[in-house]
């Protein structure tokens, strides 16, 4: 090898070193202070695009289980309400039942016929006043959509009815003075309309339930997947900053030394 002292090739080599080993050990410090794996784009691209991806599906079903459990409130708001309109309905029959008792006096009726008038008024309280966030569930007909996913069209519809004595078909309803016709057959398709929607209230709050848990399960898998994506692996990155910390102590070492060459070769001139 020439002795020559305008280009220490030995020196640019081991600083070029130098600085890779610097690199390898920022890398690895800015790693495991994030606990990220890709801090930027120029870390991974690809990898940073994926992982955006999997955190707006993660957020979007996040908020879809908010949304779900919503509606599963609201199905059981409107069927508690319900029941309690069943349950005076229930009581209205009980009564028209003793009113059919033929040794009932004239007052007796009055008084079965007062009662039952409360009870009408009830329910249409009840109807009128049950509400869920500002929402009146049993005041009229209307669908609720409800966003169960992270895309456009995931929704599950809520079917709310009008639930008072006039869609009963128990407006004016009488057992005293002026008698409904087949009252216990009226009260029997009264009894039919509320089941039916207790019965679709069930069924959309099972399918809301069975959408929660599959959500979460996939918000774990996608988790999971974005994890092993853009999460640093603190083994690895703990291997790797010991690594460039023993390199950086070699690397200064040795860049010192070469550093000395160019002046071994004055001993040429002495």
């Amino acid at each position: 090898m020439a002795q020559v002292i305008n280009t220490n090739t030995m020196s640019l080599m081991a600083r070029n070193n130098l600085n890779h080993s610097q690199s390898v050990l920022g890398t690895a410090i800015e790693r495991l202070s994030s606990g990220m794996r890709i801090n930027s784009a120029k870390d991974d691209a690809a990898g940073q695009a994926i992982a955006n991806r999997f955190s707006s599906s993660i957020r979007g079903l996040t908020q879809a289980a908010r949304n779900a459990n919503d509606g599963i409130s609201i199905a059981q708001t409107t069927e508690g309400a319900l029941n309690e309109i069943n349950n005076n309905v229930q009581r209205i029959r009980e009564l028209t039942v003793q009113a059919a008792n033929g040794t009932n006096s004239e007052s007796d009726l009055v008084s079965i016929q007062n009662e039952i008038d409360q009870r009408l008024q009830e329910i249409d309280r009840v109807s009128a006043q049950t509400d869920f966030n500002g929402t009146k569930v049993l005041s009229e007909d209307k669908t609720l959509n409800i966003q169960v996913g992270a895309n456009d069209g995931e929704i599950i519809a809520i079917n709310l009815k009008q639930i008072d004595s006039d869609k009963l078909g128990l407006s004016g309803f009488n057992v005293s003075d002026a008698p409904t016709a087949d009252p216990l057959k009226t009260i029997d398709e009264a009894l039919s309309k509320i089941d039916e929607l207790r019965g679709e209230l069930g069924a959309v709050q099972n399918r809301f339930e069975s959408t929660v848990t599959n959500i979460n399960n996939t918000v774990n898998n996608l988790s999971s997947a974005r994890s092993r994506i853009e999460d640093a692996d603190y083994a690895e990155e703990v291997s790797n900053m010991t690594r460039g910390q023993i390199l950086q102590q070699a690397g200064t070492s040795v860049l010192a030394q070469a550093n000395q060459v160019p002046q071994s070769v004055l001993s040429l001139l002495q």
